[in-house]
């Protein structure tokens, strides 16, 4: 196909970023010129630095009243930089920092190609859909909420190099790992329900004595928020531990997980596909139209992952859960088997090949009406 030059339109969390990032990077190694598309929010920044194309950042902010003023101004900022670019096709990954781009982009004429994370289409995407060409979609149930435009699954793109990690070197080789994340920024409800849970696993393991066969070991991402609490807790239990408010090597991390506690964001879902990892996942209770729980449940009854509601789910029973995978570790294969077969590896091109397909129609559709 001729040189492109397409925008990609991604951020607000590390769950829209990393997965914009990856199309961004199939479809400049096809040889288009793309320019990534960030708020240019702090929050972002850790993510960013993954990125050394071209960059441009919208302003965009969280949809609410208070904020009405600054995504206008986004909208006419993207329109201005959009009509000076003029790229042929405009990727938007979802969430609040799609809606300036995309609202330009169709006041501009550009084609619009979505991407929806998750199994439920957040607001910003069944909103936009209209101006869409197609909206790419990481699971199939999701196209009965979009019925009135056109729907491919994709799967969800997801970094490159997640699934190449190597266990890190200093945790010792016959340890049990359990690899606590909350996201990019944490969850603090999963972060003090998992310390102390696993401070717990540690007393029970320690009582076991010789019968204990494998030490135990936690990486823990917590945000910047619980960082040092959570590094005393473990310190106090005397529980040998990788805390960090951000894990910059999610490679590792999850090669050396034996079991990974986590919400159910649609990237976390499918990074743990990717990396063939069981999870006990539970879900944000506050999450936009429970969709967590649909992203949960959707791993889980494959068999894949557990699910935990978090109103319900105490210190001991997560306790009781970890020591019963730690005693079964053939339970743990058979996720880990049935992960695997839930991976997309090959979404990134997908959804780059939709791009690509959208751009050609489009200029087909031109050339015919002149």
């Amino acid at each position: 196909m001729t040189k492109l030059d397409i925008v990609v339109a991604c951020g607000g969390t590390g769950g829209h970023a990393f997965p914009g990032l990856a199309v961004a990077a199939e479809l400049q190694g096809r040889g288009h010129d793309v320019t990534v598309w960030d708020s240019g929010r702090d929050v972002e920044s850790s993510v960013m630095r993954n990125w050394t194309g071209h960059a441009f950042s919208t302003g965009a902010r969280q949809l609410s009243l208070k904020n009405a003023f600054a995504n206008l101004r986004s909208i006419f900022r993207c329109r201005a930089e959009m009509r000076k670019a003029r790229p042929d096709a405009l990727l938007a990954m979802g969430s609040y920092s799609s809606l300036p781009p995309v609202m330009a982009a169709n006041g501009c004429g550009v084609p619009v190609v979505l991407h929806e994370a998750n199994t439920v289409p957040g607001r910003a995407v069944e909103f936009l859909s209209r101006y869409a060409k197609a909206v790419a979609t990481s699971f199939e149930a999701t196209a009965k909420y979009l019925p009135r435009v056109k729907t491919v699954r994709t799967g969800l793109p997801i970094r490159a190099s997640i699934a190449g990690g190597s266990r890190f070197g200093f945790i010792p080789k016959d340890s049990f790992v359990v690899f606590v994340t909350g996201g990019s920024q944490g969850a603090h409800a999963v972060n003090m329900l998992a310390s102390e849970a696993i401070v717990k696993m540690k007393a029970e393991l320690d009582a076991r004595g010789a019968g204990a066969a494998r030490p135990l070991y936690v990486i823990h991402q917590t945000g910047a928020a619980d960082e040092g609490q959570i590094m005393a807790a473990y310190a106090l239990a005397g529980i040998p531990a990788r805390v960090q408010a951000f894990e910059d090597d999610m490679a590792a991390a999850f090669a050396s997980a034996d079991i990974v506690v986590a919400r159910a964001g649609a990237s976390t879902c499918f990074e743990l596909a990717a990396c063939g990892k069981p999870a006990l996942l539970i879900p944000l209770p506050t999450a936009l139209r429970n969709h967590q729980h649909y992203n949960a449940d959707a791993f889980a009854s494959h068999g894949a992952a557990d699910e935990g509601v978090q109103a319900e789910l105490s210190s001991h029973q997560l306790c009781r859960y970890l020591v019963a995978k730690y005693d079964r570790p053939e339970r743990l294969a058979e996720m880990s088997a049935k992960m695997l077969s839930l991976a997309t590896p090959d979404a990134a091109a997908k959804v780059a090949d939709l791009v690509e397909q959208c751009v050609a129609r489009s200029k087909a559709s031109v050339a015919l009406h002149r």
